[in-house]
């Protein structure tokens, strides 16, 4: 496994994009994610690439449908070139709503409509390595023209990982299928992952001859740590709320039927829909708690990870921004506790 950082939300801001990744980097960490919230997910890292050597650099996630394969394609080999092949391509499909009424774009069979932005997206960047034509013909994306005035030709490591995230089947069965590497949504228990997602990605991937080891598995872990007792209590009832509010969406009812808590997840969602969320966390038991969130102070939490994940994620990240210059010492003391991680 290897240990990663998120930056966060805040931070996304391109003032403190560079400073986080020098910084992540000399901490020790493996790789840096950004995300898609209140910034752009792929600006940060550009300036990441400009200023780093080893750490990896990936969206976690960037949105799909926002956006045309074109538009992706260049970003994402500009990255690739800039960082000297660092560069992990995460994307996501959001939902309708969002696509629709906050980006103003069409939504229809997203999973159909995200392998074949995936195919185009590999087409694309083969006709940018050899020059060859572009002819990719599809039902949702058609990409039929690049002279060389708008080539920007070829890169020393073309070969850029994809990775999608999602919570149910049908886009794990589409990493496996296609991609090199699946986002498991930080709302999960390791029971859930062994359960559903990888045989999903087992499914889609024997599907298309591949082997399913070769899709890598990374996600965000809940982590109830801190540097004193009374910070871990205070994590401990955040999270709390966090977990009552993921468990009441429907999407996410797989996750808790795994472990037969689906009359819990039914009445969450009775609560969220009368606005009563200050009494949803009593809902989510200690038992519950523990199954879905690591715990551990900063000196033992890597031990921890690895308790739980070990054979299972390739790439771990705490569900905890990382922000430059604050509470270095913390992560010192759960990059050190992780070993080999």
């Amino acid at each position: 496994m290897r240990l990663n950082a998120t930056l966060g939300v805040e931070a996304s801001a391109l003032t403190q994009a560079q400073e986080a990744a020098k910084a992540a980097e000399s901490l020790g960490f493996a790789g840096l994610w950004t995300s898609e919230t209140k910034h752009d997910s792929f600006l940060p890292l550009a300036l990441a690439a400009a200023s780093t050597q080893r750490v990896d650099l990936g969206t976690s996630v960037a949105i799909a449908f926002s956006r045309s394969p074109m538009v992706v394609a260049q970003l994402a080999w500009d990255l690739q070139a800039l960082s000297n092949g660092r560069f992990i391509l995460g994307l996501g499909t959001q939902v309708k709503a969002h696509i629709e009424r906050r980006f103003g774009m069409p939504w229809g069979r997203p999973a159909a409509r995200l392998r074949e932005y995936i195919l185009a997206l590999r087409e694309i960047w083969h006709t940018f390595q050899t020059g060859e034509r572009l002819n990719f013909r599809g039902e949702f994306y058609r990409h039929t023209l690049m002279t060389p005035f708008f080539n920007p030709g070829p890169i020393e490591n073309p070969e850029i990982p994809i990775y999608i995230a999602g919570v149910n089947t049908r886009l794990a069965q589409l990493a496996g299928e296609c991609c090199d590497g699946f986002h498991v949504h930080p709302f999960h228990t390791p029971e859930y992952v062994r359960q559903v997602v990888k045989p999903a990605i087992a499914e889609g991937a024997q599907g298309e001859g591949r082997d399913p080891e070769d899709v890598k598995l990374a996600t965000s872990v809940f982590a109830i740590t801190g540097e004193s007792r009374e910070e871990i209590e205070a994590r401990r009832e955040e999270l709390r709320s966090q977990v009552a509010f993921y468990a009441s969406t429907p999407t996410y009812r797989t996750v808790l039927e795994v472990h037969d808590w689906g009359e819990v997840g039914e009445g969450l969602s009775r609560l969220a829909r009368k606005g009563k969320w200050e009494e949803m966390p009593e809902l989510i038991t200690d038992e519950m708690l523990s199954t879905f969130a690591v715990e551990g102070d900063a000196s033992d939490i890597g031990a921890a990870l690895r308790e739980r994940y070990e054979g299972i994620m390739d790439r771990i990240a705490l569900y905890m921004p990382f922000v430059p210059g604050e509470r270095d010492g913390f992560w010192r003391k759960v990059i050190g506790s992780a070993g080999k991680i």
